[in-house]
């Protein structure tokens, strides 16, 4: 899985983006929506910035600033470490784990394109690990 590339983990996802300008408050709505961690932000078509959860929490509620007056441009990470597509999965991973990372926009000319998150890791380790449990549940039934 690691030798994957990245661009098989993104061949159907939709990216979530945003503009500098969008608060807080609304940019978190979106991503709850969406059900991700983070929102990329767009300057034009290209990547400015990347917003997170923890940049919510860190930058925005334990600096005692409000979520509907502070824009994205206030809080964003500005011109985040990306990764190409071809890129392999565990470049992606080793990113992150180096520079205390969950996610790590992936761009194409300066164009977002994806987004990978150490989520992904999970992914056929999580399946596996849900059919070993059905498995048990069934042996239990049969068992009595």
């Amino acid at each position: 899985m690691p030798h994957r590339p990245v661009r098989q983990l993104i061949k159907n996802q939709r990216i979530l983006t945003a503009s500098a300008t969008l608060s807080v408050a609304d940019a978190a709505a979106r991503m709850r929506e969406a059900k991700v961690g983070a929102i990329m932000v767009l300057s034009g078509p290209r990547l400015a910035g990347i917003f997170t959860e923890r940049d919510a929490l860190y930058r925005v509620l334990a600096a005692g600033k409000d979520p509907k007056r502070t824009t994205l441009a206030d809080a964003m990470t500005v011109s985040p470490t990306t990764i190409g597509p071809d890129m392999p999965f565990g470049h992606a991973l080793h990113i992150m784990f180096e520079r205390g990372f969950r996610h790590v926009p992936v761009v194409e000319n300066g164009v977002p394109i994806g987004m990978v998150s150490a989520r992904d890791a999970l992914g056929p380790e999580m399946e596996q690990f849900q059919a070993e449990l059905r498995e048990r549940e069934h042996l239990e039934e049969i068992m009595g």
